[in-house]
């Protein structure tokens, strides 16, 4: 599985995160999110030689043109979508040569049906857990419901993922599960990780796989 960290707002943590084995770092550019960059911060965070992690640009209800500009002046490899962007929107992305993440919320129940629109027109869904601030609540939801995922598209998974319920994840033994999203619950205030913790979850990880494997 893949490791994305998301939320990140500081260079010095950035670096120590890029020491360790992390596939994917989130910025968000939705100004309501505590975690929020500004363009004036991204500048500063990449100013210097940028770290040899894929950088994800996390959006809400974005307008295509500001994307793109976020896009091209970041060196974006992938963008996630977690407000209501079209199917036409999410395949022009894809034009751009970025990897497209659709996020859905999950609460006790997720309709399933709404993501085969999109299935052409992503590389990877996304189930978070169900809330007006779209992500960052440290609640995870039911792993279980995802026992009914009727594709055979990947997917990434977040929501209230920490040191505490990741072994769980054995339970779910999925092979469409790509990556962990982990934000809110390895963090020491908001926009900065814990990077111990970060290390710690990522031997529980590899140690899941490993069983899986054997």
């Amino acid at each position: 599985m893949k490791v994305k960290v998301c939320g990140m707002r500081e260079m010095n943590n950035l670096r120590q995160l890029s020491e360790l084995a992390v596939d994917y770092v989130g910025f968000i550019f939705y100004a309501e999110s505590k975690r929020f960059v500004s363009d004036g911060l991204m500048d500063r965070l990449f100013s210097i030689p940028p770290v040899r992690i894929k950088k994800v640009g996390v959006f809400v209800h974005e307008a295509f043109d500001v994307i793109l500009d976020k896009i091209r002046r970041y060196h974006l490899e992938v963008v996630q979508l977690h407000g209501k962007e079209s199917v036409s929107q999410c395949l022009a992305l894809k034009e751009e040569g970025v990897m497209v993440i659709k996020a859905f919320g999950v609460s006790e129940s997720i309709d399933f049906l709404m993501l085969k629109p999109y299935l052409n027109a992503v590389d990877y869904f996304l189930f978070d857990t169900q809330s007006p601030s779209y992500g960052g609540t440290g609640r995870a939801f039911d792993w279980n419901i995802l026992r009914k995922y009727p594709y055979d598209k990947p997917y990434f998974l977040s929501g209230g993922l920490g040191l505490e319920n990741l072994k769980q994840l054995k339970e779910l033994s999925d092979d469409r599960l790509f990556a962990l999203d982990l934000n809110s619950k390895f963090e020491t205030e908001s926009g900065i990780k814990d990077v111990k913790g970060v290390a710690e979850a990522i031997k529980i990880i590899r140690s899941i796989e490993r069983e899986e494997q054997s």
